[in-house]
C-alpha cells in the first residue's frame, strides 16, 4: 500500500521569528518521494533537520523575516515502519503527569471508573468511556486546554479526546503518549493526533474519535502530549497561521478498523 500526505500553510510573519515545523513523516518508513519547500515572499527559506525523540523530524528556520511564509511538504511512503525500540526512560517518561495531561489529577476518577482492569481489557474500557462520553466539535476547546478541561466540557477534538485517554491511562499505571499523524479517511482531513498505550511490550495506537483506521496513519512526532507535538511552533518573534490544507490517502480501499482491538502505530 502506498501512502501519500501533503501539507501546505500559509503564515504571515508579523516580526523576525524562529520557527519549528513538524509536518514531516518520523523516520523510519520507506520513503519513495518526499519535499519540503518553504519560502518567504516566495523566496527561500533554509531549514535545518534535527531528530527527536521517537523518529521525530523538526525542521528550524532561525530569523525569517517579515512577510508572507508559505510551507509546502509532501511524501509518498511504500513501507511501513519497523517496530519502535522502546528505552526504559520511556516507560518512566510516560507514566508522570504532564502539562496537558494532568493524570495526578484525574486518578480518582480514572481508578473508580476502571477499577479491576488491566492490559488490553483496560485500553479497550477506556478508549470506549471516552468515545461515548465525549462529543466530537470542532473549534470546542482552546489550545490550553488539557485533559481535566476536556472532562469537564464532554467536547473536543481529536487532541483533547487523546489527552484525556493518555491521562486516564497514566492514571492506571499504564504508560500512555500522543502521536501526531497523517490520517487517510480523515474527515474534516486535518493533521490527526490520537494516544499510544504501552501493553503487552509494544506500543498500541488508540483513537477514541475513531474517525479514521489506523492501520494506515502516519506518524509524525511523538511525545508526552500535544505540547511536544505541534505542527508549528514559533519563538522570539510574532506570526499568524493564515490558511492550512491537509491531504492524506492511499492507493488502495481503506480497511476496516476493529476499535475494540489492539493495533500498531507503524
Amino acid at each position: 500500500m502506498l501512502r501519500t500526505v501533503i501539507a501546505h500553510l500559509e503564515c504571515d510573519v508579523i516580526t523576525p521569528v524562529d520557527i519549528v515545523l513538524s509536518v514531516a513523516v518520523a523516520a523510519g518508513p520507506e520513503l519513495a518521494t518526499e519535499s519540503l519547500v518553504v519560502t518567504i515572499d516566495s523566496a527561500p527559506v533554509d531549514v535545518l533537520e534535527i531528530r527527536d525523540d521517537h523518529g521525530t523530524r523538526l525542521h528550524v528556520a532561525e530569523r525569517v523575516g517579515s512577510g508572507q511564509l508559505v510551507v509546502d511538504y509532501g511524501a509518498t511512503v511504500s513501507s511501513l515502519s519497523p517496530p519502535q525500540e522502546t528505552r526504559p526512560v520511556d516507560l518512566v517518561r510516560y507514566l508522570r503527569p504532564s502539562r496537558y495531561c494532568e493524570s495526578d489529577r484525574l486518578s480518582p476518577v480514572a481508578r473508580a471508573e476502571f477499577a479491576g482492569l488491566d492490559g488490553s481489557d483496560l485500553v479497550s474500557a477506556v478508549s470506549g468511556w471516552v468515545r461515548t462520553r465525549l462529543g466530537y466539535v470542532p473549534g470546542s476547546s482552546r489550545p490550553i486546554d488539557g485533559a481535566v478541561a476536556t472532562l469537564l466540557a464532554r467536547q473536543g477534538v481529536c487532541r483533547d479526546f487523546a489527552h484525556l485517554v493518555v491521562a486516564f491511562l497514566r492514571a492506571c499505571d499504564v504508560p500512555a503518549r500522543l502521536a501526531s499523524v497523517y490520517a487517510p479517511g480523515l474527515s474534516p482531513m486535518d493533521f490527526h493526533a490520537v494516544a499510544e498505550a504501552y501493553v503487552d511490550g509494544r506500543w498500541h495506537a488508540v483513537d477514541a474519535t475513531g474517525l479514521a483506521p489506523r492501520s494506515t496513519m502516519l506518524r509524525i512526532a511523538t511525545g508526552r502530549d500535544a505540547a511536544d507535538t505541534a505542527f508549528l511552533t514559533s519563538n522570539s518573534g510574532i506570526i499568524v497561521l493564515t490558511g492550512m490544507e491537509v491531504v492524506a490517502y492511499t492507493d488502495e480501499d481503506l480497511p476496516f478498523d476493529d476499535v475494540s482491538s489492539l493495533a500498531a502505530l507503524r
